[in-house]
């Protein structure tokens, strides 16, 4: 009963609602957090990877003030395990559950491997409300289509979060560390990475303000305002999330607070967590969905794979169509991008472009803070049409006039693009520090004229998908 609990950090880091950390406590053994940059962490995209490693610094100090410590490694998760076990004495190890198709094989081979040393190897629930094989239809399959899965889940009673682990007992002697700013995780972002930082909201502190601030004022709106670009209308709780500095559950609390209280848009709130949920159990149930068409009828698309001008041209922001410039320039400097940006930018480049999704999604996974691996993979093939629950082939957003409907003063596009403004905004003109040199862009150029029209690239979007004869 004295030896220690290794504790594998993943993305989990936050102190409140943690099952796994809470399951650690109550064995009264000595528990020593452990963050590895492994497989699957190293193969992430440039910002999410930079963003992992932010979150695990903070988190390493908010267990320091409860006279704990992470300790940080690098290397390939099942032998790193297995050194600390031997440099420890540990004989358990206990992590987080999580459902992509990455971390489900790296996951699989650390358990069995420490089982075949006598190990005990043990995973715990806690980046989801609802594991993805406890929402069944009725037939005993899985839901391919959301609503319905949003009419199961939303009747469960969830159990309150639990409470904020107050103390881990320390082992005897801890074992040594890497210093992760050896690690160099910004290395990637080049200029980029002093340019997101300010937008980045890190740890559980600011997640958990991030909440209070959203379900006491803007949560009442979310309905309509969640639509409009350039309103301060959303949590932009999916950066926290991603990483486990808040939990789905303290968020699905007090969104149904916030509905019980009277907030007629905590109900959509409370729909777009399940949305979250929803990508997971398809992840879980259909892993394909991450690497290739989860409408298998698609594989004969004609996309296009190749970086053309065209498609440079969107990942630069430079297509000559306001609302995707916007959307992509937003992307490159914060980190982020509105919802209904990535609606837009997502159909011009699969539809307009017939650009195949995943160019969009390798690159969303270069550049978003808040990148998750099912979320990401859903979004672009409900966008492209290739997925469950997709737009159909004939819905073909036009970035115009849907920029004059949700972005009628063009607050959203004139705080992003700089070129042809007298006095650009410092977000603007942030862009051009962020970008490559080797793009050769600054804001005094003129400002592009469509790569693609609207009205071409719906006309050459519905001739490619008729004939295919969907």
């Amino acid at each position: 009963m004295t030896a220690p609990i290794l504790l594998w950090l993943r993305r989990d880091f936050r102190l409140h609602d943690h099952p796994a950390m809470t399951a650690a406590v109550k064995t009264g053994r000595p528990v020593i957090p452990v963050f590895i940059l492994d497989e699957v962490a190293d193969a992430h995209g440039a910002c999410p990877r930079w963003r992992l490693g932010l979150a695990a610094e903070r988190f390493d100090k908010a267990l320091r003030a409860i006279g704990s410590r992470l300790i940080f490694r690098r290397g390939k998760a099942v032998e790193v395990l297995l050194a600390l076990i031997a440099e420890t004495g540990a004989d358990t190890v206990l992590w987080s559950r999580l459902y992509d198709p990455m971390a489900v094989t790296r996951d699989t081979g650390v358990k069995s491997a420490l089982k075949e040393q006598g190990m005990s190897a043990d995973s715990v629930s806690g980046h989801l409300l609802v594991e993805p094989w406890q929402v069944e239809t009725k037939t005993g399959d899985y839901y391919k289509v959301y609503t319905p899965f949003w009419n199961q889940v939303k009747t469960r009673g969830f159990d309150a979060p639990l409470s904020d682990v107050a103390t881990l007992t320390p082992p005897e002697t801890w074992p040594a560390s890497d210093d992760p700013a050896d690690w160099k995780l910004d290395a990637a972002m080049v200029r980029g990475a002093n340019v997101v930082r300010p937008f980045a909201r890190v740890g559980e502190a600011a997640a958990l303000q991030r909440l209070a601030d959203f379900t006491d004022g803007p949560i009442a709106d979310y309905a309509s305002a969640r639509d409009f670009p350039g309103v301060d209308g959303t949590s932009r709780l999916s950066e926290n999330l991603t990483y486990g500095e808040i939990s789905p559950r303290t968020a699905w609390h007090a969104g149904k607070r916030a509905l019980d209280n009277g907030a007629a848009g905590a109900e959509i709130f409370l729909k777009e967590l399940v949305w979250r949920e929803f990508a997971y159990h398809l992840v879980y149930h259909t892993p394909r969905i991450t690497t290739g068409n989860w409408r298998e009828g698609w594989d004969a698309f004609p996309w296009n794979t190749e970086e053309t001008p065209e498609v440079l041209a969107w990942k630069q922001g430079r297509t000559g169509i306001p609302f995707v410039d916007a959307a992509m320039r937003e992307l490159y400097v914060t980190g982020y991008m509105h919802n209904r940006a990535r609606m837009i930018v997502a159909s011009y480049l699969t539809k307009h472009l017939l650009s195949h999704w995943k160019i969009g999604l390798d690159w969303f996974e270069d550049c978003l803070l808040d990148w998750d691996p099912a979320s990401n993979a859903m979004g672009w093939q409900w966008s492209a049409g290739s997925g469950p629950d997709a737009t159909p082939y004939f819905r073909v957003f036009n970035p115009v006039t849907q920029l004059d409907k949700f972005d009628k003063a063009r607050d959203y596009a004139g705080r992003w693009i700089a070129e042809g403004y007298s006095n650009p905004s410092e977000d603007a003109l942030a862009f051009f520090d962020a970008v490559p040199r080797s793009w050769g862009l600054c804001p005094d150029a003129a400002y592009p004229e469509p790569v693609v029209t609207p009205e071409d690239g719906r006309a050459r979007a519905l001739d490619a998908y008729q004939a295919r004869n969907f």
